[in-house]
């Protein structure tokens, strides 16, 4: 920095002469004192323009005690803030470590899920793919449980068939319900949507459940609905029947209702009960799986808790709100909504009274299963009926047995045949071209409503394995009554 002392300084030219250096040359001091004079003008100037250039109402120096008051500032915040960038490395070090362990831990769950979610998708791949061979052999002893108690038995005997029917009726509840529930789970339960009469339902469901609630000592009231609904037929069995079963499950006395409201959204189809009814606390926990009423209610005590979690998945899946309206102490309602058919129906057999032996005495039925003891066991139910039964476990055994008699009045054949043989479809059709008019009914325990729509493509009647002795009468007498209002068959001859 400049000196901007304005006091001058010894020794410099600027200052006057001394008398020990006075000389009398006028002219050269005359010139050194205008000199003199301009150079203290321009110090004058810069001293100034310093002084201005400085803090505002400061001096240069204080400038310069602030630049380095600042600069100091300065280097203690930049040392503050490295420490703290240190401190906050150590922290994002720590956290992001704990971020490596979470999420390795995070991965081990996921693959511990995975691991769990495959094994439970197998098990429950597995159930549905065997579900065929699982109802093979319950189907056969259903089969010949009928057929036995078609026959006269001593009277000691009867009640002993009659509960091996209803011991087997159990396993195959039980069973159905282990395998929807599997079929759900692993989502090759697919809906089979097609218009139908709800009277070709609820019909039959009535006049199975009538049966059933009369064994109990408590009357079925049903009235009729002549309304056409888009649904699963199927599906919307299993749901209904579901009402039914547990309406009677919970009823000690009084009655039990089947019927019907027309509604502006869809007929509501209701299941009604004089039962112990359901505290407001119950009403969702029951449609979950494995909860049931409370003990005591349930007077067989053989249900596993999942009849109306299956009624809620199955009507998720077709879109059917279920409503539940109940009073404890004075009985419950179960409905279900159904869209009304924006379409023809698919033809609906006749509506049948519960069928005597005497509308099948005669009837030659053609049974083809590659099963020996379900083709015996059906061949022991027809003939019970007054049925002449052909039998075969192949179509080349089936036209041998046949032999030279003449055809069928129906033919009931399996979907999965002898690997040397079609499956039952293209069987049937081989037939129906030698004997036009043939009924079919098809039987299978294979649920994809992709074949169940290629089974009523063609016209034929379809029966889920195991076979309910009394849907397959009612079917049968059907099929009949419907080939001899279309002329295809003769009563009286029995073509």
């Amino acid at each position: 920095m400049g000196c901007t002392s304005t006091r001058p300084s010894p020794g410099w030219l600027l200052d006057a002469p001394s008398a020990e250096t006075a000389e009398p040359a006028s002219e050269r001091e005359r010139a050194l004192a205008e000199e003199n004079a301009r150079l203290r003008r321009t110090c004058a100037a810069l001293i100034e323009r310093v002084e201005s250039s400085g803090v505002a109402g400061g001096a240069p120096y204080a400038a310069f005690e602030h630049a380095v008051l600042l600069a100091e500032q300065v280097r203690e915040r930049t040392e503050a803030l490295h420490r703290t960038l240190d401190e906050l490395g150590q922290v994002n070090d720590q956290l992001r470590d704990e971020i490596a362990t979470r999420r390795a831990a995070e991965a081990r769950l996921r693959e511990a899920k995975r691991e769990a979610e495959a094994a439970n998708l197998s098990k429950t791949r597995f159930l549905a793919a065997v579900s065929h061979d699982l109802l093979q052999p319950l189907n056969a002893a259903r089969l010949f449980t009928s057929a036995l108690d078609e026959h006269e038995v001593p009277a000691a005997s009867k009640p002993l068939v009659g509960q091996i029917g209803r011991s087997l009726k159990d396993v195959e509840a039980l069973l159905g319900t282990l395998v929807d529930i599997s079929r759900l789970d692993a989502g090759v339960l697919k809906p089979d949507i097609a218009a139908f009469g709800a009277d070709e339902l609820l019909d039959t469901l009535a006049e199975e459940y009538r049966q059933v609630a009369q064994s109990q000592g408590l009357t079925l009231h049903y009235v009729r609905s002549t309304a056409v609904v888009d649904s699963d037929l199927q599906l919307l069995a299993r749901v209904v029947r579901n009402f039914l079963t547990n309406a009677i499950r919970y009823t000690a006395t009084g009655h039990v209702l089947l019927g019907c409201r027309r509604r502006h959204d869809g007929l509501e189809i209701v299941v009604g009960d004089t039962g112990p009814g359901i505290a407001d606390d119950q009403r969702e926990a029951i449609f979950l799986e494995f909860r049931r009423a409370a003990a005591g209610l349930d007077r067989e005590q053989r249900g596993l808790g999942l009849g109306l979690a299956i009624v809620d998945r199955i009507a998720t899946m077709l879109g059917h709100p279920i409503t539940l309206r109940s009073r404890p102490g004075q009985g419950s309602a179960f409905s279900v909504r159904v869209p009304y058919a924006c379409r023809a129906p698919r033809p609906a057999p006749p509506a049948e009274v519960m069928p005597g032996n005497d509308q099948l005495a005669g009837t030659n039925v053609w049974v083809l299963d590659d099963d020996p003891a379900v083709l015996d066991g059906m061949r022991a139910l027809l003939a019970g009926w007054g049925c002449r039964v052909t039998g075969g476990l192949s179509l080349a055994t089936l036209r041998e047995a046949a032999g030279e008699a003449s055809g069928a009045d129906v033919l009931v054949i399996d979907y999965h045949l002898d690997e040397r043989d079609d499956d039952g479809l293209a069987v049937a059709e081989q037939l129906q071209r030698e004997q036009p008019g043939l009924p079919v009914l098809m039987v299978t325990a294979n649920h994809d409503a992709a074949l169940k729509a290629r089974i009523r493509e063609r016209g034929y009647a379809c029966l889920l394995k195991p076979v309910k002795p009394l849907r397959l009468k009612m079917l049968l007498v059907s099929l009949l009554s419907a080939a001899d209002a279309e002329g295809r068959r003769d009563p009286a001859s029995g073509r």
